[in-house]
Order: C-alpha cells, then structure tokens, then sequence
C-alpha cells in the first residue's frame, strides 16, 4: 500500500540553463489535464535574445507553471511524477519537497522553484 503524497509541501524546480524549449511538458500537460486550446498548466516562455555587457549571449527558455497547475495531483497521489516532469527530455524539471528542493537550489546555477500550496 502506497502513501498518498499531499500537494501542500511538494513543488517543482526547474533548471531553465538546459531547458531546451522542445514543449513536451506543454503537450503533456494539456494532454493530461485534458486543457483546451490556449489553456495550460505549464507554458514554457522565452526570454532573449539578449546582449549582456560583457558582450555574450542569453537566450533561455523557462517553464512556467500557471494557475491551472495542481502538480498533477491525480498522478502524484498514485505515486507517478507530474506529466510535466515524466514527459521534460532534457531532464530539467524535478518534482519533490519543496524544503529539499529549495537546498538544491544553492547549487544548482539557473533555477526556479515553484511550490503552488494550498488552493483557494
């Protein structure tokens, strides 16, 4: 018998320097959730290009959670990994506690970390 894992503390980082843009958590989430045209629970932005002063390059692409996201909480509560993360091919997303995440984030050099808690 598997525990049932609570939303509250679980959250997603996402390590946007690798991030390759390719949308598959976009198309996994909507298949997912079942979201019509122009909804999502992740949208994947970009941002760049743009020149820094020391004359190179940025040019990222960042997942972005949105308020339709719950964290797939249908899966995580059969202990699968949100669509998002299961479907990311660069491996750029982990799902977890946000506490651990959070430590994580002191090494790791571009991330995000998103920790939706508790609905309205």
């Amino acid at each position: 018998m598997s525990a049932t894992i609570s939303n509250s503390n679980q959250g997603l980082i996402v390590q946007y320097d690798f991030c390759t843009g390719c949308h598959a958590c976009e198309v996994a989430c909507k298949k997912e959730r079942g979201l019509d045209k122009g909804e999502f629970g992740i949208k994947v932005m970009e941002y760049g290009p743009a020149k820094k002063p020391d004359g190179r390059w940025d040019y990222f692409f960042i997942p972005v959670p949105t308020d339709l996201c719950d964290l797939c909480a249908d899966r995580t509560s059969m202990g699968k990994l949100p669509a998002c993360v299961h479907n990311c091919q660069a491996k750029v997303m982990e799902y977890g506690d946000v506490e651990e995440l959070a430590k994580k984030m002191t090494y790791i050099k571009k991330c995000v970390l998103f920790a939706p808690g508790e609905k309205d």
